[in-house]
């Protein structure tokens, strides 16, 4: 990259803010600062090339964020603005800079709605310091996102930094990618619920991608799909109409999946419910746990009887190669270290209510699977493994 190029050029920034919807209201509720030079030049991957000295990286970042708020003026008032935040430039002077520069361009009273926009897996510092200045920012309503999360993301940070909102691309999504049964995703979506952090998904292109991170629980959308990066800020309900109407779309579309999912999880739970009414098994009575298991031979790989503190008292019945197996060294191991499982015990023995399990990957085969519990007479809990190629076929695996 040519340093002396740029720095030559610094009078031709051009400031452009790309629209970012949101899910909830179908309106634009923020707006991210790109900074660019007529050739192109992206300044946000300027301030990130170490070939370049980092006091002028963070020279040309600060003047950026500059630019942008010189042109917005008070029109942020009812939209937040993401801002670039290179944590390794930030961090030169510990923020004050960066900070002195917010509160020169901007009243107390409009810092809340400034969004700094980190990338956490880039900071090369102490954590703790970054951690230190983000607190100190926040006293003031200054506000953090977090930039391109995924498999490289540090979960101690992000709880560390208690962020805003945590942002990807919405390529991440691909089934491929992540999917929905995906760890790292599933961890993070459910890390940002627990956190009272919101997704942004970025880079849509098409509708697809943009029902795509609406199933998967983003509330903020941005990309050339809805919007390019503007000069100007626009009437926030541009899109409202469009918005609304392809959400519609994708409310009867999920809305017909889950009836049709739901229907097949009700079909599967008969099925199970009345092979156990004519087997009767019981932890005294191998024999009727080996009928049941042939019963339920088309959808299951394993059963196993517990008592109601979550000791095995059966061994586990195993289909392995087309037989079922008798694993007596299951017999006593106790599963109520296992998440909610002592909590379920008592609402299947008191509500009558049989669970299926979330999707997991069972411990022994690394098969996705879900399990089927119910509560049998003189204070026993049958538990059913699903095969995976069930729940496949069936559509229920997520």
């Amino acid at each position: 990259m040519d340093v002396l190029n740029v720095l030559d050029k610094l009078d031709q920034i051009e400031i452009l803010f790309e629209p970012i919807y949101s899910a909830d209201e179908h309106s634009v509720a923020a707006y991210e600062v790109l900074g660019q030079l007529d050739d192109n030049v992206n300044l946000k991957t300027f301030s990130k090339s170490e070939e370049v000295p980092e006091e002028i990286r963070a020279e040309v970042e600060q003047l950026v964020i500059r630019a942008s708020l010189q042109k917005v003026g008070q029109n942020i008032q009812d939209v937040d603005l993401y801002i670039p935040c290179n944590p390794n430039l930030l961090m030169l002077d510990f923020g004050e800079s960066y900070f002195a520069l917010l509160k020169e361009m901007l009243p107390e009273h409009l810092l809340s709605h400034i969004v700094l926009v980190i990338s956490e897996h880039h900071f090369s510092g102490n954590i703790e310091q970054l951690h230190h200045v983000v607190k100190y920012m926040k006293t003031y309503g200054i506000k953090v996102a977090l930039d391109d999360i995924g498999p490289h993301s540090n979960l101690n940070h992000i709880l560390l930094l208690e962020p805003y909102v945590l942002k990807m691309k919405v390529e991440q999504l691909n089934y491929n990618h992540w999917s929905t049964q995906n760890h790292v995703f599933s961890t993070l979506r459910t890390l940002a619920l627990k956190i009272g952090a919101s997704l942004l998904v970025s880079d849509i292109d098409a509708a697809y991608q943009l029902q795509h991170g609406w199933k998967s629980g983003a509330r903020y959308y941005k990309g050339a799909y809805l919007d390019k990066p503007l000069k100007d800020f626009i009437a926030r309900d541009t899109l409202k109409s469009r918005f609304h109407d392809e959400c519609q779309q994708f409310i009867l579309t999920e809305k017909k999946l889950l009836e049709k999912k739901y229907e097949a999880m009700k079909t599967l739970e008969r099925k199970i419910v009345l092979a156990v009414e004519q087997a009767e098994p019981t932890s005294a009575n191998i024999d009727s746990l080996l009928k049941l298991a042939e019963k339920l031979r088309p959808y299951i790989f394993r059963l196993y009887i517990c008592d109601g503190e979550g000791f095995q008292t059966t061994p586990n019945i195993m289909l392995i190669e087309g037989n079922w197996h008798i694993q007596k060294e299951a017999i006593h191991k106790n599963w109520s270290w296992r998440p909610y499982f002592l909590q379920n015990l008592i609402k299947m023995r008191h509500d009558g209510q049989n669970k299926f399990s979330e999707i997991y990957s069972d411990i022994e085969t690394a098969e996705l699977t879900r399990t089927y519990s119910m509560a049998l007479p003189k204070n026993e809990f049958l538990f059913v493994d699903i095969t995976y190629d069930y729940l496949y076929e069936n559509n229920i695996v997520s």
